[in-house]
């Protein structure tokens, strides 16, 4: 297990570097100039050669790229060319927002979405399964942008039973520091009216960014149960005179759960993906909206460093799901 483990880090650490090359020249690429955002838009032309230097911006791609790299092996991820402040500061202000989202949001997939694919690939009305279905697909299909604004529109809108937008109430000051996550500190520090406030914003955004891996998890969970469920491990099972109850959970579920846990992974991926546009439209203030205003502003070290903390956040949580297979199948052994 424990060579397992060094060899996936291994690998990571050589995506790693793959995505800082990538991103580096691509985010060159983009238009604009990093220097008029730092000087400002009326700075001259020496004003602008001057910060251009200042930066470094003014020496090739390639030992631009090196420098980064001889930075970021120190642990430095370097400043903000608008803001002037350290990248790594600034992601340990805006991250935990994202992070509090996505776990959300993840919590309702696997509350949604397995329980529908287990009841779908399970039930033996074709009228239940075919909704759904149908439902999962919908799900699926809808643009998770679209599906924010409806949301806002129906139940801060009309119904006017959940907040617009915001992580709390302008009334309602932010607990104590701890975790960053307003959750999470009001449970510790005691303040269960900020707790609920904080809640009652977080459920619109996360189940709208979770709208469409709620679709997709019902259906893998549907198809990995209708692979297993007329195995003849289960119709043994069956004749044995075991209740429809016990060959369910004990033989079906527990062998499909393998595929399902696999595509976990993935969801987070799009999740993270998805929290960009779910963060600007419910005004989260998190990881996606400051990776908004390193694009906007082409701030190079910003979009650097949020692409490299959803990479490696991406990695870590795929390593974990790796590590819980032989908890799930113990014919499975790493080596």
């Amino acid at each position: 297990m424990g060579d397992y483990v060094l060899r996936r880090l291994y690998q990571a650490l050589w995506v790693l570097i793959a995505v800082t090359f990538v991103t580096f020249f691509i985010s060159n690429m983009l238009p604009g100039d990093p220097a008029i955002s730092r000087a400002g838009q009326f700075a001259t032309k020496e004003q602008i050669a001057k910060t251009r230097e200042l930066l470094g911006l003014d020496q090739p791609l390639h030992i631009q790229y090196l420098k980064y790299m001889q930075r970021l092996l120190s642990g430095d991820l370097g400043l903000s060319i608008t803001s002037r402040q350290p990248v790594l500061k600034e992601l340990g202000d805006f991250l935990p927002a994202t992070l509090e989202l996505t776990i959300a949001a993840f919590c309702f997939t696997l509350t949604l979405g397995v329980p529908l694919g287990i009841l779908a690939g399970s039930t033996k009305s074709r009228w239940l399964k075919s909704s759904i279905i149908t439902g999962s697909l919908i799900g699926v299909g809808i643009p998770v942008f679209w599906a924010g604004l409806v949301f806002q529109l129906v139940f801060a809108g009309r119904l006017d039973i959940l907040p617009l937008a915001g992580r709390l109430t302008l009334t309602i000051p932010p607990p104590p520091r701890v975790t960053s996550m307003y959750l999470i500190d009001s449970v510790l520090a005691g303040q269960w009216d900020t707790f609920r406030d904080a809640l009652h914003h977080l459920i619109l955004p996360a189940f709208t960014l979770s709208l469409g891996q709620i679709g997709a998890m019902a259906r893998t969970t549907n198809s990995a149960m209708s692979s297993v469920i007329h195995r003849d491990y289960v119709r043994t099972a069956h004749a044995k005179g075991l209740s429809s109850r016990k060959v369910l959970w004990s033989h079906v579920l527990r062998n499909a759960l393998l595929p399902v846990v696999t595509v976990l992974g993935l969801y987070v991926g799009f999740m993270l993906n998805g929290a960009l546009l779910i963060e600007i439209i419910f005004s989260w203030g998190g990881l996606g909206t400051y990776a908004w205003i390193g694009i906007f502003r082409n701030d190079i070290t910003v979009i650097m460093g949020v692409t490299l903390t959803a990479s490696l956040t991406f990695m870590l949580v795929n390593l974990v799901i790796d590590l819980t297979y032989p908890l799930l199948d113990p014919r499975i052994h790493y080596s």
